[in-house]
This record gives C-alpha cells, structure tokens and sequence, in this order.
C-alpha cells in the first residue's frame, strides 16, 4: 500500500504579495481603469458624516440574563465528577545490573 504524502505550500511573503498586488495595479491601468485618490477616511463617510446605522449605538441596551445559579450548578457537577486524589507511593528503588565491555555482568546497584 503506498504511502501519501501531503504536500503544503509555502506562505506567501510579503514581497511576493506586495509583487501581486502590484501587477493587478497595472493591469487595471493598461485595462483603461482610473484611479481616484480621496482624503484619509473620506470613505467611511455618507454625505460628509459618518454612516452611524452599523454602529449598534442606536438600539437601547438590552437586560442581561443573570446565570449565576447556572454557573454554580455546572460547578458542583463538576466537582462531583473529579476522582478523588490517591497518594502516590514513594518510587522504590530498582535493581540495575551493570555489564563490563564484553557485555558479562559485573556488579548489581540500586537505582533510585
């Protein structure tokens, strides 16, 4: 069965799309396109203001719906989930057995 292999395709850097949007400037100029300049946040204006119906500032402010007995019953459900804590016995220590340069044991010592 063949393996496959996921190919992933390097990031764009921000010379190379610096380098693209530049060459769609220039194709929108050689298709005859002009290119308006207007003031620093000119367009974020309708009719000299500033379009103020996206801006959530219009409606009332809503009640909240207070969850704090939710919050308090998800916590004690919570609590009740978690195993109790078993101590942890001390490590014990192992018996390691140390061999010479022709792989025979030479002595026994006691890891901790």
């Amino acid at each position: 069965m063949a393996s496959r292999r996921h190919k992933f395709s390097k990031p764009k850097s921000k010379a190379d799309t610096r380098e693209e949007i530049s060459s769609q400037i220039d194709q929108f100029l050689q298709q005859k396109g002009e290119i308006q300049q207007v003031k620093m946040g000119e367009s974020g204006l309708q009719d000299g203001k500033y379009n103020t119906s996206h801006l959530g500032f219009i409606e009332p402010k809503k009640e909240r719906t207070p969850l704090n007995d939710v919050i308090v019953e998800m916590q004690q459900r919570n609590a009740a989930k978690k195993a109790p804590v078993t101590p942890t016995k001390p490590k014990q220590p192992k018996k390691k057995i140390i061999y010479d340069d022709f792989g025979d044991p030479i002595r026994w010592v006691w890891e901790e």
